[in-house]
């Protein structure tokens, strides 16, 4: 079996490397931090210019049509850096469920202002992590030719920064439809969440907002659908986000540790560190194997719902004891919040949460197990 990567997926890998490296140095986010900016304008439009914001976008609406363990590849490579800008939200959020369920006029509109850097998308899907005491809710009443939408969703990732958001909602029946709501249409507000990773995050809430059916993605009462096929990829994209935060924070530790003296020794050498940094390498080899395994299934065409909550528990559980062991493992350097390697703790820690923490990431494995005897059966046996 040939278990390497193609010449093409190799090539967006190294170009995305550069281009993060290049603009994402560690001087630059410590300015970024201090600032007020939502995400980097000029990173951005530098993606946008080389295509890469286009990867998955159809060849039809100005994108290179690419598959999306390309997608992952680019998601590694800035996660790598902690590079501040909506790629999660609008690429995997937004350009995904577009390109697999929207009509010609939504990916025209959506997704060519999109690849050209000139447009955000974001969707309303943190719920799905959620228990029901605290999730939010939109409901969709049928107006006319439309639908009247009503209701707060909290923590969309990087809502305050998103020029439209997919949206859920349920009708009278308990039926849910998709739609696609412009951030300028009347009775739409979204505020700016201060969460670990700075204002990234948006409350909408929305107050008789009237939509046309031009804006139901999927079809409606098609809802339930959407957001199964679109929360697989949206972890899946979480895991490789993981992997690129905690490989880098080990590796800037393990430099760190051989530079570092002490007793006339680099630390590094002490058994202590060295035990450590060994359980934090094991932890990320778990991360990027299990993820591997539900890319690799979901490419091929097969159920992967089983090995994306493994993936996503290992990177929330396993991404967790990683980042804690390099940042103690700084010393008193991994105290200080303007310090890179703090950096890497919060990312790691806010997608360990994303959509369902390690707790929520179980308990969904738990139950789908129980309902499907077919994939218990296939467990028991492995």
């Amino acid at each position: 079996m040939d278990f390497s990567f193609s010449e093409d997926q190799n090539a967006i890998r190294d170009l995305a490397n550069q281009i993060f490296s290049d603009r994402s140095t560690d001087e630059f986010l410590m300015s970024f931090d201090r600032s007020d900016a939502l995400y980097d304008d000029q990173l951005w439009s530098t993606l946008a210019e080389q295509g890469l914001l286009a990867i998955t976008v159809p060849e039809d609406f100005g994108g290179t049509g690419m598959g999306f363990t390309e997608l992952c590849f680019l998601l590694e490579e800035q996660a790598r850096r902690v590079a501040p800008i909506p790629l999660f939200s609008s690429l995997v959020l937004g350009v995904l469920p577009i390109t697999e369920f929207g009509s010609d006029a939504q990916k025209q509109k959506y997704l060519t202002p999109l690849a050209g850097g000139e447009l955000k998308l974001s969707a309303a899907i943190a719920e799905l992590g959620m228990c029901e005491a605290m999730a939010g809710r939109v409901t969709a009443t049928a107006s006319g030719d439309g639908f009247t939408l009503n209701g707060n969703l909290d923590m969309v990732p990087d809502g305050a920064s998103a020029n439209a958001i997919l949206v859920p909602a349920f009708d009278a029946d308990g039926k849910q439809t998709v739609f696609i709501v412009d951030v300028e249409a009347a009775g739409v507000e979204v505020t700016a969440v201060e969460t670990s990773r700075g204002p990234a995050e948006g409350t909408l809430v929305l107050n008789n907002v009237v939509v046309s059916a031009d804006a139901v993605l999927g079809g409606a009462g098609n809802g339930e659908t959407v957001l199964e096929w679109l929360e697989i990829r949206a972890e899946i994209a979480l895991c490789a986000m993981q992997l690129g935060v905690t490989e880098e924070a080990l590796k800037r530790t393990a430099e760190y540790t051989c530079e570092r003296k002490q007793f006339g020794a680099p630390i590094g050498s002490f058994q202590a560190v060295a035990m450590q940094a060994a359980d934090a390498y094991i932890d990320v080899e778990a991360i990027r194997s299990s993820y591997w395994l539900a890319l690799y299934r979901l490419e091929c065409g097969d159920d992967a719902r089983c090995e994306m909550r493994s993936a996503k528990w290992f990177a929330a559980d396993a991404g967790h004891r990683i980042v804690q062991s390099t940042q103690h493992l700084h010393g008193g350097m991994g105290s200080d919040v303007e310090y890179p390697i703090h950096r890497y703790y919060l990312w790691a820690k806010h997608i360990g949460n994303m959509i369902g923490n390690r707790g929520v990431q179980m308990a969904k494995l738990g139950a789908l197990l129980a309902s499907d005897d077919s994939i218990g059966a296939a467990y028991m046996q492995v």
